[in-house]
């Protein structure tokens, strides 16, 4: 696996951490949930033979603090964290992105933010429910997570969360999880470090950001919206496929589920290749 680069970049209220490897024009990978830079090391490394592959914490996650850790997290704060490592990375040309799930959703704001930047951006799974006819219901939702985790703490809360993610907001207990690879499974204790930050101020500031889907019709031919073969009739899945539709593109479908990038690095990582020469 190549070694990367290593660096941090201050930023507005922030200061990120931040990985660069291999060589050739730049790929920046901005993660999801709670997974960091680290969730993304397996494919960045694949990618590098080809690329200049960036890939970070965002703000308050894992190695890149916040300067008020109490801070309100906006989407458009971390679409600018994400345009500022285009800044110092790509100054002379525009670069190309791939985000999943959150990290998805700071893609679009992003690419409709400052498309000069960006040549090409993949977006795997973007919850932005907001955009779905019945997006009453999932605010609903996002209501019932935020009171539990206030009341009854994190767990519960995830519960409520993880339930209300299953195909047409099935309530029953979710699946068993995916085994996951022996590096994932060894992210676990960091991933849960930083749930509560997720679960409280990440999820319900950036389910309910809502994308401008003139503008991103507008870009559309630099825009490829991305679901799992899996995870199809979830809740993540449905507001990609509904944008594919509005946009008049074609959704492509990665392998596995919402997070198909850490159970299925290698095959993930040859589509998303593709994906990027398209």
């Amino acid at each position: 696996m190549t070694e990367p680069t290593v660096q941090t970049l201050r930023v507005n209220g922030a200061t990120l951490h931040y990985e660069v490897r291999g060589q050739g024009p730049l790929l920046l990978l901005i993660p999801g949930g709670t997974g960091g830079a680290a969730s993304m090391e397996a494919v960045a490394a694949d990618l590098a033979d080809e690329y200049t592959v960036a890939t970070y914490d965002p703000r308050g996650m894992s190695r890149s603090t916040l300067d008020d850790p109490e801070a309100e997290q906006r989407v458009e704060d971390h679409a600018d964290d994400a345009f500022r490592l285009l800044e110092l990375l790509s100054p002379g040309e525009p670069g190309r992105v791939f985000g999943a799930s959150s990290g998805a959703i700071a893609a679009l704001h992003l690419l409709i933010a400052h498309p000069e930047r960006v040549e090409r951006v993949v977006a795997h799974e973007p919850p932005v429910v907001e955009v779905l006819p019945d997006a009453a219901v999932h605010r609903a939702l996002l209501a019932r997570v935020q009171k539990t985790f206030r009341t009854r703490g994190l767990m519960p809360a995830m519960a409520v969360f993880a339930a209300g993610m299953q195909k047409d907001g099935d309530t029953t207990e979710p699946e068993a999880e995916v085994e996951l690879p022996p590096q994932a499974a060894a992210r676990a204790e960091q991933t849960m470090g930083d749930l509560p930050y997720f679960v409280g101020r990440i999820v319900p500031s950036f389910m309910s950001y809502a994308p401008d889907i003139h503008r991103l019709k507008a870009l559309s031919d630099r825009l490829v919206l991305a679901g799992g073969q899996d995870s199809r009739g979830e809740l993540p899945y449905r507001p990609a496929a509904f944008l594919a539709e509005c946009l008049g593109t074609e959704l492509l479908h990665f392998p596995g589920g919402h997070i198909g990038l850490t159970t299925h690095p290698a095959e993930f990582g040859a589509i998303l290749r593709k994906a990027l020469r398209a």
